[in-house]
């Protein structure tokens, strides 16, 4: 894939090394051309200074030719508007936005625009680590899932996952196994056996 990092912070910088290794053509813009510094040795894409929402500056970084644009830059209007130029003025689908301020998050998101926020990511994973006995959530756009775990009595020992009904409300996400492994049921039927662990998911906003 071509694509196009904006903000060569740490997060940039890692991503934009991930990624040139995984064989992908990455290009990166920052407004400060010392920012490049961070990049790791191996990083073969390209570095475009500039202010990241400058329409000449996104042409010349290659905007126009990439299948996928990150803004991850430290300024979250930068972040957003970045995205809304990439959409807007170079139909560009395949977006996605960093914003530190979670109140924004679900602002943005409801305009069609992909966010993350490390801040939320944070809060809820050391959340779930101090209250191991509670269920976990995570947060995907404007909605919030919620996983719990249900172990496998004798009576569903050799039964398929297939043949549960878990209610309108909820549905079969895993089979957590007695050695640990995982087995998402995206991936087909599951046989369940004694110490297997249910991993049931839900929508609660």
């Amino acid at each position: 894939m071509n694509i196009l990092i904006v903000g060569c912070g740490r997060v940039g910088s890692e991503l934009a090394g991930a990624l040139s290794r995984e064989g992908h053509t990455v290009a990166i813009v920052d407004a400060n051309e010392s920012a490049f510094d961070l990049l790791p040795p191996d990083y073969s894409g390209y570095c475009t200074v500039g202010i990241p929402i400058d329409l000449d500056v996104l042409r010349e970084a290659g905007i126009e030719n990439c299948d996928a644009l990150a803004a991850v830059s430290q300024d979250d209007n930068t972040n957003i508007m970045v995205c809304q130029l990439a959409k807007e003025y170079f139909h560009l689908e395949n977006i996605l936005a960093r914003i530190y301020d979670p109140r924004r998050e679900n602002v943005f998101s409801h305009f069609g625009l992909r966010t993350v926020c490390p801040t939320r990511l944070t809060v809820e994973t050391v959340k779930n680590i101090l209250l191991q006995d509670k269920p976990q959530q995570i947060t995907v756009g404007p909605s919030t899932i919620s996983f719990h775990e249900l172990p496998v009595n004798r009576r569903l020992n050799g039964a398929s996952t297939s043949d549960i009904d878990t209610g309108a409300d909820e549905a079969l996400f895993a089979v957590r196994h007695a050695d640990n492994t995982l087995s998402l049921l995206a991936n087909g039927p599951v046989t369940l056996r004694s110490g297997d662990t249910l991993i049931v998911s839900r929508i609660i906003d």
